[in-house]
């Protein structure tokens, strides 16, 4: 695949995390999605699970902010974005998934009704929907996270999903 097409892809993912539409991702981004998935969850800000989820979504932002925020403003462009994709992620997945695991993980506790450590393919495509996934995808894409087909999704799995979502072209 060419860089270019590579670089569009990339690009087309930028949506995810620019939750407001306002043409960049900032913390507010972050900030916004833990708060809506507590409310989907109905899970208060205060509670263990909620901070967890608030800590996992600023260390997330200041990863992705150190990665693809090139001139310290606070803001990733979608510029920013793709180029931080493809200098600094393209070839090591793994570190996009090490920047993006604790979120994932407080993401995976406060969806796990539960508490059994596994969310159902059902809470998965919830938490899709939240993150401004169309509700056909996000169930075909939650199933698909589901890689050992027991009905639960583990961290493993999330986590390299993710991780090959935003750093590999396929």
């Amino acid at each position: 695949m060419v860089s270019t097409e590579y670089e569009r892809r990339i690009a087309a993912r930028f949506a995810t995390f620019d939750q407001d539409g306002n043409g960049y991702i900032d913390r507010a981004d972050f900030n916004a999605a833990a708060k809506a998935l507590l409310a989907e969850f109905d899970t208060t800000a205060r509670s263990e699970r909620g901070q967890a989820l608030y800590i996992g979504a600023e260390a997330f932002w200041q990863g992705m902010a150190g990665i693809a925020d090139r001139d310290g403003d606070q803001r990733i462009t979608r510029e920013e974005f793709v180029n931080g994709a493809v200098k600094r992620l393209r070839d090591n997945p793994d570190r996009f998934a090490e920047i993006a695991r604790p979120f994932l993980d407080a993401v995976l506790a406060v969806a796990d009704s539960d508490q059994d450590g596994a969310v159902t393919i059902g809470e998965t495509a919830r938490v899709l929907k939240v993150l401004g996934v169309p509700e056909d995808i996000a169930a075909t894409a939650a199933g698909a996270l589901d890689t050992d087909a027991d009905g639960r999704i583990t961290e493993p799995e999330v986590v390299t999903a993710f991780a090959r979502y935003f750093t590999v072209p396929e």
